[in-house]
């Protein structure tokens, strides 16, 4: 079993409900079926599932409003009905699932974080297919995900997987928005999301799901950086979750960065949002893009935001693009008095010894590898 390959597969609303308002089971059963032959062919299978909401709605039997307080309440019913559901097609197969329900806030503390990484991993090893979605029923704006697109990138790099699966209602990006533009063409490979890339995502998909193209080049971004390979492909293809492991299937894949970050950056990359942003200068932006160096207070030029020691932060460029972001080791008040300073300045300044340098290069994730 520790040798085989992880793929994470995450199933958007308008796939698990073939375009209508409710759970399409036929659909579901071809889906399980795929996830079992996968499984045969040597790869450990965790699914995102989207639905909940769907299912509340089919179990209720009535319309519902589309207030956070009603969508709550049909995820919470609809959660157990989305389980017992994918419960019963697996058992068909003789195949074990585990529900988790995750928030940000079990990616952002370290702690849990690598609990919920455990669990995962203990899933793994005993066989079972671990089935994830957001915790909908609880979760408020300030610990929610946000899209299960995302979502699944942060399961991915939990799990350590080898690639990411996004199924939706298009076949991958395309050069322009194919239900609109007969011409627009199919891209099969992305070497890097820049943004050019990013231009071509449009907004939200359907009015059933949250994510659209936007969101799924988000969480390609964030798999591509922890050298996860990302495959977006349409979820009503015949087979095409198999086709996809074969390199079958019209798709649009990612290819992963060859230097994958190691767990704890894996973490800052995945979990924790950033409280702040530091302007840098070009000689700070390269020392830490292409050097590998930590973060001196002698390279920023501004401060922005409101942080505290140990937050998460990001780094920009004078032209204000994002580089990186790191663990922080003074707080806004003290960085506002020392940027700029030579790093043997910062205790007279500040009247007390302290670190020597603003960000360590073991607390920081490089996003863009920058040119000055």
């Amino acid at each position: 079993m520790a040798s085989r390959k992880v793929v994470v597969v995450k199933l958007g609303t308008s796939v698990l409900t073939a375009g209508g308002t409710l759970l399409n089971k036929p659909r579901l059963v071809e889906l399980a079926s795929q996830c079992v032959e996968l499984r045969s062919a040597g790869w450990q299978v965790i699914l995102v599932s989207s639905g909940a909401v769907a299912a509340g709605r089919a179990a209720l039997g009535k319309e519902i409003g589309s207030s956070i307080a009603e969508k709550q309440m049909l995820a919470a019913i609809g959660q157990g009905q989305l389980i017992h559901l994918w419960q019963s097609l697996f058992s068909i197969y003789d195949v074990s699932v585990a529900q988790l329900l995750l928030t940000r806030a079990d990616v952002e503390n370290r702690a849990r974080y690598l609990n919920a990484r455990d669990t995962l991993n203990q899933l793994l090893s005993h066989d079972v297919v671990p089935i994830i979605n957001e915790n909908d029923a609880v979760a408020t704006s300030e610990i929610k995900v946000g899209d299960n697109d995302n979502l699944s990138a942060m399961v991915a790099i939990l799990a350590n997987a080898d690639r990411l699966l996004l199924l939706t209602d298009q076949s991958g990006l395309f050069t322009a928005d194919p239900r609109q533009n007969p011409d627009a063409r199919l891209i099969e490979t992305v070497d890097e999301i820049d943004e050019d890339i990013i231009a071509l995502a449009g907004g939200s998909g359907t009015a059933l799901g949250t994510g659209g193209m936007a969101t799924k080049l988000q969480a390609a971004q964030i798999a591509q950086r922890a050298g996860i390979e990302t495959v977006i492909a349409k979820g009503s293809e015949s087979n095409v979750i198999v086709n996809i492991q074969s390199g079958q299937a019209k798709s649009t894949k990612f290819i992963r960065f060859d230097a994958p970050l190691d767990g704890r950056k894996k973490w800052l990359l995945s979990g924790p949002r950033c409280n702040g942003a530091l302007i840098c200068d070009d000689g700070a932006v390269d020392a830490v893009s292409t050097q590998g160096a930590s973060l001196l207070a002698k390279g920023i030029t501004d401060v922005s935001g409101q942080f505290s020691r140990g937050d998460l932060i990001e780094l920009k460029s004078l032209q204000g693009k994002v580089i990186a972001k790191g663990l922080v080791a003074f707080d806004h008040h003290e960085l506002q008095q020392i940027k700029g300073l030579h790093s043997a300045q910062i205790s007279e300044v500040l009247g007390y010894q302290t670190a020597n340098v603003v960000i360590h290069r073991d607390d920081l994730v490089v996003l863009e590898h920058v040119a000055t």
